[in-house]
């Protein structure tokens, strides 16, 4: 529900609530950096926060805080034309409590489900869904009503997502310890950086982020809007949240014994085809079906990635190792959306593109290459 949430108002209805204060396409760019960075930046604290005062009780405060703060974006655009200023710092409060959330949910998960693997299947096949529906809710909405009703709607969400938790009947011990940020910063670190089979894959798709994903979120898109226009790109793009979910459902039944190996190969599969079938400028159903085919391996991937983390790391430190993992996956993201768009402007999209496709599989073959990863056995 609060994914669903968020799809609707981000990127669609804030920036289409941007645009009508008159804040401009730079100011959609401020907004929506407004609330990823602290969500980069604050997540390692996060985790902290978890394992202090358990997954349930954070993730049910997170939420409740971005009901507030979504109500209050709620209020701002119903009462006039905010100031952008007054914009950035509610999403930017946002982007902090999402930061808590994030890594609360990772940790969450292994105390619940007896078969973690079929939960994380699950939950990506939910988020697919919700990711699809969610961008197409908000279309629909803002023809019907105004900014500010969709705007109340996503905050709904969040309190939708609290109650949800609240229901959970989960008992977990709390432990008596000495609070100490520093040192249980430090712990963290070091149960992340005592896994090599980690702290590897970060740093993989920390290059990943520079060289691929970074880069084709920004030139993709843009090539598919000037080549086919707006209402193809939606419905290209959503081809990937259908992809996600048929690859969430083939995870929920597949059992690997290495489960990273064959998580790596379903990328070299579907991955670099997505960027070279728009780099080469093919026809709509063909870039939907690349699209696709992108999406089911990025769901089979994550899960089996999600499931390696939470069934070999100790729930007490969980919640900060999966916030060292996140702040690591997305840090590098906008550098590569930042790179690919420069580079863009003096070579042209096209061969960043087929660059891009090539990093891809350079990727893949950087995985494969770490024996800790490739050889990682299914707990």
């Amino acid at each position: 529900m609060s994914i669903f949430g968020d799809q609707m108002l981000l990127p669609t209805t804030i920036t289409v609530a941007v645009l009508q204060a008159g804040h401009g396409v730079s100011g959609v760019g401020y907004a929506l950096a407004a609330y990823t960075a602290p969500l980069a930046l604050f997540v390692i604290f996060g985790g902290v926060i978890v394992d202090w005062f358990t997954p349930v009780r954070v993730m049910v405060a997170a939420d409740i805080a971005r009901l507030i703060i979504h109500s209050a974006l709620v209020v701002a655009f119903a009462v006039g034309r905010p100031t952008l200023w007054v914009v950035l710092m509610l999403l930017a409060l946002s982007g902090c409590a999402s930061a808590a959330f994030q890594p609360g949910f990772g940790s969450l998960i292994p105390r619940i489900a007896h078969d973690v693997q079929k939960a994380n299947a699950a939950i990506r096949v939910a988020e697919s869904l919700a990711t699809v529906a969610g961008p197409a809710a908000a279309g629909l909405l803002l023809v019907l009503a105004s900014v500010p009703v969709v705007m109340a709607i996503d905050a709904v969400t969040f309190g939708v997502s609290a109650a949800c938790l609240l229901a959970l009947r989960l008992r977990i011990p709390h432990v008596e310890r000495q609070v100490s940020l520093r040192r249980d910063l430090a712990q963290g670190w070091q149960e992340f950086r005592a896994r090599r089979w980690l702290w590897s894959v970060i740093v993989v798709f920390m290059f990943f982020q520079v060289t691929v994903n970074g880069p084709f979120m920004t030139l993709g898109p843009s090539l598919i809007t000037i080549e086919h226009g707006e209402t193809a790109l939606g419905v290209i793009m959503s081809m990937f949240g259908v992809g996600a979910v048929l690859g969430g459902l083939v995870a929920a039944r597949l059992r690997p014994r290495y489960p990273l190996r064959a998580g790596a190969v379903a990328l070299a599969v579907g991955g670099p085809l997505v960027i070279l079938v728009v780099a080469m400028r093919l026809p709509p159903p063909i870039l939907a079906g690349g699209y696709l085919m992108d999406g089911a391996a990025s769901a089979f991937w994550l899960v089996m990635f999600h499931t390696s983390v939470q069934t070999k790391i100790p729930s007490d430190v969980l919640g900060r190792v999966h916030a060292y993992d996140v702040a690591g996956s997305v840090v590098m993201r906008p550098v590569g959306q930042v790179v690919g768009g420069l580079v863009a402007l003096s070579l042209g999209a096209v061969p960043v593109l087929y660059f891009s496709s090539v990093m891809f599989l350079v990727t893949v073959c950087l995985l494969l290459s770490v024996p800790m990863i490739r050889n990682l056995p299914r707990d």
